[in-house]
């Protein structure tokens, strides 16, 4: 991932200033609901899903709201919910991420939204909705009381009825007291009067704006209608947000920049427009320019898109993706490592360890990799360090550093999380992570690993991946030496 310079000093003042940020909007529980899914029903032509998996997550406008917490921000929450089972949760999994809630009502005899979404066999087969009814009803005043000493305000308004004509007013009778606001509505033009900072319409939303299909080349079309798009919404400045096209920046003066997306393979990922909004306006309410703002914005984008759910970007996530560019991967200590997994766990995620010296990467490596990624959903290596490399292969190895490795291992699309251990055996790592799969290669049986035992105890399973003979490493550095010698022979005959 390229980023432009400055982007690590940028993340490290919005560690730092910490700044408040009020977030106003629509909340959704996001479900997950997922298992096997093995057989047909009877009763129609449908999958039968052996659901296990349950996950609970903040949606929409709580979605942006964590992602802002977890990106250094403080952060308040002003909306409302119904005073069922799904506004409870939502609340908690709000507060537990840090985010205060003294602003979110619990309406009686409301509903609040939410979306559940049921995976069989890794495929969304159906999402659920059940639209809520609160409403927010807040006047000048009392939104007032919400905004004082705010950095800044993000509005998601999408269209669900929480926000009414009379809450556009009142937030827009307040816009001389918020220091920098930022929208991002299914219908931007709707906030026209309270003249935003910024907008982050995607292509539907930019189409309303100019009354046109945005068509063919995406971006030069948004850069061509930057005027109506600005004039339109009232807005200052824009950033058309084009999925894989990634987005347009549009500023007071006409088309001022692009990011790249780094699309991938469809993952049901969820939000994470909410993840791009939340980064981009943490990143303004630092002082941030708009240009620099929406790369680190895309960048946290491109973080989410990868994980498969509705997922969240943190601080030390964003770090990793933009800290040496593609030439350096960050490997994580343990307790890095423990931290991420146990968000993947929350979010129902299955996760496969295996470990090596991956030294000199060849076939064998990346069959073994591909084959111990499609045993769960997230999947850690853990690489000897040179030391322990020297113990177990030799005098003469590793060819390769660690650094290097961890930087080839870590490139690779199907590895999520790189680490390292001195030890001869990964007992004590596997003791504090608990991965549910434990995968080694083809040429081992469970017996003669002594990890085995501690896997087994704990509940885990222990699978034994395809063996490719005439695949290793210590024969592929024969190879090469047999043939350098060959060579020299024949150039100090001749």
């Amino acid at each position: 991932m390229t980023t432009p310079p400055g982007s690590l000093a940028l993340l490290e003042r919005l560690r730092t200033d910490a700044p408040e940020i009020v977030v106003i909007g629509d909340l959704i529980l996001d479900r997950w609901w997922s298992g096997p899914a093995q057989r047909m029903s009877r009763e129609a032509p449908v999958p039968v899903v052996e659901a296990d998996a349950f996950v609970d997550c903040p949606g929409g406008a709580a979605n942006t709201a964590v992602n802002l917490a977890a990106l250094g921000a403080r952060v308040r929450m002003v909306s409302a919910v119904g005073d069922d089972e799904e506004g409870r949760v939502l609340l908690e999994t709000l507060r537990d991420a840090g985010v205060a809630t003294d602003g979110v009502g619990r309406q009686r005899g409301a509903r609040t939204t939410s979306k559940t979404r049921v995976v069989g066999a890794e495929q969304i087969l159906v999402r659920v909705d059940r639209l809520g009814d609160a409403v927010l009803g807040a006047d000048a005043e009392a939104l007032e009381r919400h905004l004082g000493g705010c950095d800044a305000v993000v509005v998601c308004d999408y269209g669900n009825g929480l926000l009414a004509d009379t809450d556009v007013a009142a937030l827009s009778a307040l816009r001389d007291r918020i220091p920098l606001l930022v929208v991002d509505a299914h219908q931007p033009g709707r906030w026209a009067g309270a003249h935003p900072d910024v907008i982050t319409p995607n292509a539907a939303e930019a189409s309303l704006l100019v009354g046109r299909r945005l068509e063919g080349d995406r971006r030069a079309a948004a850069e061509e209608h930057w005027r109506e798009v600005l004039q339109a919404s009232g807005a200052r400045s824009a950033v058309v947000t084009l999925d894989r096209d990634g987005t347009v920046v549009l500023g007071p003066g006409g088309p001022a920049g692009r990011t790249v997306a780094h699309p991938v393979q469809e993952n049901q990922a969820s939000g994470a427009g909410d993840t791009f909004t939340a980064a981009l306006s943490a990143a303004l309410a630092g002082g941030a320019p708009l240009a620099a703002a929406a790369e680190l914005a895309q960048a946290a984008a491109d973080v989410v898109v990868r994980r498969p759910g509705t997922s969240i970007c943190t601080w030390d996530d964003l770090r990793a993706a933009i800290d040496g560019g593609d030439d350096e991967v960050r490997v994580l200590s343990d307790a890095e490592l423990a931290a991420r997994l146990r968000q993947d766990r929350d979010l129902g995620r299955r996760i496969v360890f295996t470990n090596g010296c991956f030294d000199v990467i060849h076939r064998g490596h990346t069959t073994h990799l591909r084959q111990a990624k499609a045993l769960g959903d997230v999947l850690v290596v853990a690489l000897n360090d040179d030391e322990s490399a020297r113990r177990l292969k030799g005098p003469d190895r590793p060819v390769n550093a660690l650094a290097d490795r961890a930087a080839v291992v870590g490139a690779l699309d199907c590895v999520d999380h790189v680490t390292v251990f001195s030890a001869d055996t990964p007992r004590a790592l596997l003791e504090q992570l608990r991965p549910d799969v434990y995968a080694k290669g083809g040429d081992y049986t469970p017996e003669m690993l002594t990890e085995t035992e501690i896997v087994r105890a704990y509940g885990g399973e222990v699978r034994i991946l395809d063996y490719l003979p005439e695949r290793s490493t210590t024969g592929l550095v024969r190879r090469i030496v047999a043939r350098s010698t060959a060579g020299a022979d024949v150039e100090a005959s001749s």
